[in-house]
């Protein structure tokens, strides 16, 4: 019986090494217009694509332009490779319409950074790398969805995990909470990721995912989840701007939220190794967190992000992304520029009660 069951599992892990093989770019699928239409027909199969006939042949010619992007980026001596993952049949224009939340945008509307303090500033003697997932900080990787709520995202990383490092209990937050609830910023039509952290002081803390899950959508926001609270925070504070080394202090700290310019094909596509920016520059578009950083056997330094569009995408949902660029005051993709961080200052959370359930 045990016997069987090895030799079932050894069938299961093959076909899943098989189809993830054949996902590889070769010549082979390049050679013609039938070749790499077998590789869109893969493509669509391994990712439960769904399309009609004339809707295939259209998404078809996108599928080529970007094939041959992934391929000829990968034959660079880039310190990156990119991949065929599930946005491979998606315009960039497309892609960025759908994930961006917009920052730069929102800044020229709510105007000038707040003047807050910085309490990490006086941090001495840091650490050669920093990993706030072996810590236990850190949740899973999330998926936003077609949705641009990555702020929302972005900002629960860092409740998260100054939670954790003051109370010890990794909790899961709802994003949907802000993303419904949060009108300083406009759910999946972008936002920014200090006026979330203020929305969260105000209202007494915010809630569980499992209380208020996430619908990759615009809702209406549920009071009676709100006022459910687990975890409260005492505001916020901005690392000062285009500075790599207070983000360094900061993230020695605690996970950050940070912005950056997510609009290049090389992002969209991003599957490992440490992001040099070539495609990107610091107009910035998408939210994500900083939770670690470190240096790669080559002597690059990188910093460990957090994304939220799943773990099919980059080093299992993560990307490391290049530190101490002298040449990008502002950072790579201008990781530097926008970055702020909770404020936790005991371990004291509201007391959970039990959710009522629906009638």
């Amino acid at each position: 019986m045990k016997m069987g069951k090895a030799f079932l599992f050894a069938v299961v892990l093959a076909v899943i090494l098989v189809a993830a093989m054949s996902m590889e770019i070769t010549e082979r699928d390049l050679a013609s217009e039938e070749s790499l239409w077998d590789l869109y027909e893969r493509w669509r199969s391994h990712h439960t694509v769904s399309r009609d006939l004339s809707e295939k042949r259209k998404r078809f010619n996108v599928f080529k332009a970007n094939v041959h992007h992934i391929h000829k980026v990968n034959q660079k001596d880039k310190p990156y490779k990119l991949k065929l993952n599930s946005f491979a049949d998606m315009t960039n224009h497309e892609f960025r319409e759908f994930y961006s939340s917009k920052v730069k945008h929102y800044r020229m509307l709510h105007g000038s950074r707040a003047n807050t303090g910085f309490m990490h500033g006086k941090t001495e003697s840091l650490p050669a790398s920093v990993d706030w997932r072996k810590q236990g900080a850190v949740t899973g990787v999330k998926n936003q969805g077609k949705c641009g709520s990555c702020w929302a995202f972005s900002t629960v990383v860092g409740v998260e995990g100054i939670n954790k490092i003051k109370t010890g209990q990794l909790v899961s937050l709802s994003e949907q909470e802000l993303v419904d609830c949060e009108t300083d910023n406009e759910g999946c039509n972008g936002g920014l990721m200090e006026n979330a952290y203020e929305f969260i002081k105000k209202s007494g803390g915010i809630t569980t995912e499992r209380l208020y899950p996430y619908k990759a959508r615009d809702g209406s926001c549920d009071s009676s989840k709100m006022n459910a609270p687990a975890v409260t925070i005492d505001g916020h504070e901005m690392v000062p701007a285009n500075d790599e080394n207070a983000l360094m202090k900061a993230v020695a700290n605690q996970p950050v939220s940070v912005a950056i310019d997510a609009s290049g094909s090389d992002m969209q596509f991003y599957s490992e190794g440490v992001y040099a920016g070539d495609s990107c520059g610091n107009e910035l578009d998408h939210g994500v967190a900083v939770v670690g950083y470190g240096t790669a056997l080559d002597g690059t330094k990188y910093w460990i992000v957090k994304n939220s569009w799943g773990t099919g995408w980059g080093e299992q949902g993560y990307i490391r992304m290049q530190r101490g660029v002298d040449a990008a005051e502002g950072g790579v993709c201008g990781i530097a520029m926008e970055a702020s961080y909770p404020l936790k200052l005991s371990s004291h959370n509201p007391k959970p009660s039990p959710p009522k359930d629906d009638l």
